[in-house]
């Protein structure tokens, strides 16, 4: 059964058994040990960057949720609910990944539209995606939400072009059954 969850200290042994995935393809830019000296302090920095009043100065406010299932971490989806200027061009409201023994088996759709709900939960009309154009997983993800593409941009000359893509949020986004 998969499910979204804030972090919480009783998820560290699902995380650490993870981090080493994260860690070796370059997703994570902190070993697995200094993951665990720091899960603590980890799991305070994402409680406190949800709320505008303690998200670290100069940031915009942030929800991390992690996918299960059952008690496996799958996955970790960012949702911003408001965004810059910089965000707009790319990053958007959400951004997400899957750990890569468990990329290309659909959960990473599972994952976006379970924080589709939480975006149209929390108010939103419609939210911005990107990705990169190399990016054939995300771009399958993301469209298979609904995603509209608007453009496509070259940000940085030296990376690929991005992506951005707008889902509009029903009302009934919540009905749909959850298969991966």
């Amino acid at each position: 059964m998969l499910r979204l969850a804030l972090p919480e200290f009783s998820h560290r042994e699902a995380l650490l058994e993870a981090a080493p995935e994260m860690y070796e393809i370059g997703e994570w830019d902190i070993t697995p040990d200094a993951l665990a000296a720091r899960f603590d302090a980890l799991i305070k920095e994402l409680t406190a960057a949800r709320d505008p009043a303690t998200a670290p100065p100069g940031t915009l406010p942030y929800i991390d949720f992690w996918l299960f299932e059952d008690k496996i971490w799958i996955g970790v989806l960012t949702l911003r609910p408001r965004i810059t200027a910089e965000l707009m061009r790319s990053g958007g409201h959400i951004g997400y990944v899957i750990r890569p023994s468990r990329r290309g088996q659909g959960y990473g759709t599972a994952l976006l539209r379970l924080g589709l709900e939480q975006a149209r939960n929390r108010g939103l009309t419609r939210v911005l995606l990107t990705c990169a154009e190399t990016n054939l997983g995300s771009r399958k993800v993301i469209e298979a939400n609904g995603g509209q593409l608007e453009d496509i941009v070259q940000i940085d000359p030296a990376a690929a072009p991005v992506r951005r893509y707008w889902i509009p949020l029903s009302p009934d986004l919540g009905s749909k059954p959850l298969d991966k």
